[in-house]
């Protein structure tokens, strides 16, 4: 097992120090499912939400939350993003929505935490926008499926 890079000599939570690291291209894709019933699905595609563009909102959220995750989760790196992307797809198959974001940069440290929190937050704005129309909506399944870049090496979910 790899040693917690995050933990220093004497057990402390700290901020690794990524100075003596190489810049390089890094990428992540990250997803998320949010399910709810065919009424509200259908709502938001239909774009007759009375709370206007569900997708569009989302994806700006998404983006937003990227750019923020150094101010959202404690020891990340304030990062210089050169691309965030955050995909919407209506599954009316299972009544879900499934979020794909997609960060980059070039930079010392790893995007990924960057493109699972764009998913987490493109779903929980879908569940704020929604949920004066339903309450037991659920945000589920939300997974780094690729990264590359950085001297961990590439990772990517086999299907």
């Amino acid at each position: 097992m790899s040693q917690l890079t995050h933990i220093n000599s004497v057990g402390e939570a700290h901020m690794v120090d990524v100075a003596a690291k190489a810049e390089t291209i890094r990428e992540a894709r990250a997803e998320a499912f949010i399910t709810m019933n065919a009424k509200t699905l259908n709502m938001i595609i239909n774009g007759s939400h009375h709370k206007g563009d569900v997708f569009a909102t989302a994806r700006i959220a998404g983006i937003q939350a990227a750019k923020k995750t150094w101010d959202l989760i404690p020891l990340c790196h304030p990062l210089l993003l050169i691309k965030v992307e955050v995909l919407l797809e209506a599954q009316t198959s299972n009544n879900s929505i499934r979020i794909e974001s997609y960060c980059r940069l070039s930079g010392k440290t790893g995007v990924e935490m960057e493109a699972l929190t764009a998913a987490s937050i493109a779903a929980l704005t879908i569940y704020d926008m929604c949920k004066a129309v339903q309450n037991d909506m659920v945000i589920s399944t939300v997974r780094l499926l690729e990264k590359t870049g950085g001297k961990s090496g590439d990772f990517k979910v086999t299907p």
